[in-house]
């Protein structure tokens, strides 16, 4: 027998196993002609060969490149953890191999990645898209063109409609939150947004506004402040707040990143949490449990929309129409909240 780490070829295999290399072929491509007994034993037999298919070749007879792209923002960025570990998962198991790369919220990196993608020939492609204003993107409009199965993760905005999407109910998610502020007591609770061109962010301003007019709470601007993204935003936003003297006595934020920044502001400061101000975030992620006062927040359904976009993206490939999916998130109870100060006044 040929020894592990030759280069084994298809015929050396049909030597080994007694049938023809046609043979070999076919249970190579799993065709259902062969019977399932002899392709287990000419598959077992392979492995132990050392055989590596050669994936190019392949690629140039099925039209095919067995490669997925995946874009998003960071790596860094703990919301897409699990969803990466979703897709990476569903992908092995269906022989395919992603391509990671990251925009860094940048649209002029984002294109230059979508088309290097694209000239790769890739079967398909996950975006997290780079938010803007504009109701066109270049590259979108290019994936268009070329027909390349393609899944959002996140909402879909004008630039990228059309495309199959799988995203949180973020609206009923922040309503949630800011009702569960309510019942504690809250009445000023000062919201921090995300950034403005973000769907998702739109999403969770409305939800918060709506949950304080369910409760006859007028909503007052002056409690609203543009964060953004990053633990960073956070901390700048919160000294923004303490200089205004907006006197909130909650915060909730748009993702865990900025609730845990302008959290450690306040903590820095001597601000009890949540003795004097309580604070939330959205996302669930592994800081958020882990930070000096536990973080009350939202927890997306992270693994199951990467489950749900492998989904829809192994239904492109076979041609069929795949619905977008929304799918609730669940609020996560710790310590960052309770009743407000007995006054009342807030920071």
């Amino acid at each position: 027998m040929q020894s592990r780490g030759t280069n084994v070829r298809l015929k050396d295999i049909a030597a080994q196993a007694g049938v023809s290399v046609m043979t070999v072929s076919k249970v190579m491509r799993d065709a259902p002609d062969i019977s399932a007994a002899t392709k287990a034993r000419i598959k077992v037999l392979a492995q132990r060969m050392g055989y590596t298919p050669d994936t190019l070749a392949q690629g140039l007879r099925t039209r095919t490149t067995k490669l997925l792209g995946v874009v998003i923002s960071t790596a860094t960025n703990p919301i897409f953890s699990r969803i990466l570990l979703a897709l990476e998962e569903r992908a092995h198991e269906m022989g395919y191999d992603l391509i990671l790369a990251q925009h860094l919220l940048n649209v002029d990196r984002e294109e230059g990645i979508i088309r290097r993608l694209l000239s790769r020939r890739v079967d398909g492609l996950f975006l997290s898209p780079v938010y803007r204003l504009s109701p066109a993107a270049p590259a979108y409009e290019e994936i268009r063109q070329r027909g390349t199965p393609t899944v959002i993760l996140g909402h879909p905005a004008p630039f990228c409609a059309g495309f199959a999407s799988v995203e949180t109910e973020d609206l009923r998610a922040s309503a949630t939150m800011t009702k569960h502020l309510i019942e504690q007591g809250h009445r000023r609770i000062a919201f921090f947004a995300g950034p403005a061109a973000s769907p998702a962010a739109q999403e969770r301003l409305e939800g918060y506004r709506r949950a304080l007019r369910d409760a006859d709470v007028e909503p007052d601007d002056r409690l609203v402040f543009v964060a953004g993204n990053s633990i960073e935003d956070g901390q700048k936003t919160a000294l923004q707040m303490l200089n205004e003297d907006a006197h909130p006595t909650a915060i909730q934020g748009f993702n865990d990143l900025v609730a845990i920044g302008a959290a450690s502001v306040l903590l820095n400061q001597g601000v009890k949490i949540p003795q004097e101000i309580s604070v939330t975030g959205f996302g669930n992620t592994l800081l958020s449990e882990h930070f000096r006062v536990p973080l009350t927040t939202m927890r997306q359904p992270k693994f199951r929309l990467g489950v749900a976009a492998m989904e829809m993206m192994s239904k492109l490939l076979r041609g069929d129409p795949a619905e977008s999916r929304r799918m609730d998130a669940e609020i996560i109870t710790r310590a960052s909240v309770g009743p407000p100060p007995a006054k009342d006044s807030g920071v």
